[in-house]
């Protein structure tokens, strides 16, 4: 019933929406998207409680709620994207995770191993389930939604342990899944981000295998941050800044080791090395600012980088496709950035492989 009230709700005409969202929110030279608007207006009338802490008695309930948010706004459409339960390699055990892929792609592919926001404490295959058949349907690549460790049960750094070990044991396994070992590229949001940047770089710096490509939707690069978009959209457009502190909290609770700065990739000595990056940020987000600045140290240090800042949205964009026509149009673009950069290595790839001498 809700999912059907939300379909009619973001169906009507978009005047009736604006006059139903009310006037428009202008806010550092931007303007927030009417949709983003009126979601938020009707979010914080369903809302119960305050909404902007984490209640460690309560966390089941918010990580089951968080589930079904994902399942009311997703869209219609996807339902020829074949998926497959399974489990890889964790740090500690086997990790659930979740296969998609989508009719167009061909028997040996790509493959974009996926991990899933919500601060290191929320979040679940079912949470980003919606937003992994849409990047599998726009991209024709394979998708692999890996399940990590959360905190506050699994403190920093089970989660990192888990999505290095997932990286590495899925690339092992890549032609059982029908995708080339060289082809895998790595992505997530806000959390899953971060952890997706950081393995990449774990690889570079390793000397390991690297990713082909990394993906990164409005990823969180520099814990127990202050100032700039923390503080001037800190509060009124969905994540708060006093949420991500909780959130950091509970994930890092002795805060970043002065011997490990993982937990906080902007503060890395060397980005050198590391994969062509997508990183792409929402204008009315917390966490914008230390995105930019990760994207221009990238750059700085001679790695490829395509940086998108979405003026009108707000962190979590992605999983607003569905009542959102601008969240839809900024996810179709990580999309088609996904699908160019693997083509490119694909290419890259072959013509390596067939300069190769003859064994």
């Amino acid at each position: 019933m809700l999912r059907w009230g939300f379909r009619v709700l973001f169906g009507l005409p978009p005047w009736l929406k604006r006059a139903l969202a009310g006037r428009s929110i202008r806010l550092a030279g931007q303007v927030l998207d009417p949709d983003l608007q009126l979601l938020g207006k009707v979010s914080a009338l369903l809302e119960s409680g305050d909404g902007g802490t984490v209640d460690q008695a309560a966390l089941a309930e918010q990580r089951r709620q968080a589930d079904m948010a994902a399942e009311v706004a997703a869209e219609p459409g996807l339902e020829d994207i074949k998926t497959t339960d399974l489990e890889v390699p964790g740090a500690t055990g086997p990790l659930p995770a979740r296969l998609y892929v989508p009719p167009s792609a061909p028997h040996v592919s790509a493959l974009l191993v996926y991990f899933h926001g919500g601060g290191f404490v929320l979040g679940s295959l079912a949470t980003v389930d919606p937003l992994c058949r849409l990047l599998a349907a726009q991209s024709g690549v394979r998708v692999l939604s890996v399940g990590y460790r959360l905190a506050p049960e699994f403190p920093y750094p089970a989660a990192l342990d888990d999505a290095i070990a997932a990286y590495l044991g899925i690339r092992a396994e890549m032609p059982a899944l029908g995708a080339d070992p060289d082809m895998i590229a790595v992505g997530g949001d806000s959390a899953g981000a971060n952890l997706a940047l950081v393995v990449s770089h774990e690889m570079a710096v390793s000397g390991g295998p690297v990713p082909a490509f990394a993906m990164a939707l409005y990823p969180v690069t520099d814990v127990e941050r202050t100032g700039g978009s923390r503080d001037v959209f800190g509060t009124g457009f969905g994540l708060t800044a006093d949420f991500i502190a909780e959130l950091e909290r509970l994930y890092l609770p002795d805060g970043i080791p002065t011997d490990d700065t993982r937990g906080a990739i902007l503060r890395a000595d060397d980005l050198a090395g590391m994969p062509p990056v997508y990183l792409s940020t929402a204008g009315f987000d917390p966490l914008r600012d230390e995105g930019e600045e990760l994207a221009e140290r990238l750059r700085e240090q001679g790695v490829p980088v395509v940086a998108r800042r979405f003026p009108g949205l707000v962190h979590g964009y992605a999983s607003f496709t569905a009542v959102s026509a601008a969240a839809r149009d900024a996810t179709l673009d990580a999309a088609s950035a996904l699908r160019a950069a693997l083509a490119l290595a694909e290419a890259k790839l072959t013509e390596a492989r067939r300069q190769q001498p003859a064994a």
